[in-house]
């Protein structure tokens, strides 16, 4: 059901989807395509704050907090398994498997090797303060509009 809540998880988390996305972009190797990487950081954000988010509000600003960080991490989450596994079919168009299983195994190790990048101190400031930040204003909102 549409709440306040939700609506401002729903934005915040899709401003640190995107705003994650152009952060981590000097991180990543030279001459990377990025099409519409930040676009679909920003619908993972999206949704995982409509979702997440906007369920766990309704306990305290100390919580929301935490849960937004929560909500940080699984956006992440989610960000690099739908990257590992385009970058693993476009491997796989390429013969670069010998077999099924194969490629599977490759989406972890193409999943670790792209968190790399989000080690970066600014890229965690991003995500987790941002985390912190919209998960209580997401608490506020409820507390406001209920």
């Amino acid at each position: 059901m549409p709440t306040a809540a939700r609506l401002f998880a729903a934005i915040g988390f899709l401003l640190i989807g995107y705003f994650g996305a152009e952060v981590v972009k000097p991180h990543m190797p030279e001459g990377t395509q990025f099409g519409a990487f930040s676009f679909v950081c920003a619908g993972i954000g999206l949704l995982t704050g409509w979702i997440v988010m906007g369920g766990l509000v309704g306990e305290g600003m100390v919580r929301a907090a935490g849960y937004g960080v929560r909500v940080s991490v699984t956006l992440v989450f989610w960000a690099l398994l739908l990257f590992a596994i385009y970058e693993m079919l476009r491997r796989a168009t390429k013969m670069r498997y010998d077999g099924p299983m194969e490629a599977l195994t490759a989406v972890f190790g193409i999943g670790l090797e792209y968190g790399r990048y989000l080690l970066a101190p600014d890229v965690l400031a991003v995500l987790l303060g941002g985390g912190v930040l919209v998960g209580m204003l997401s608490e506020w909102a409820a507390r406001r509009w209920s």
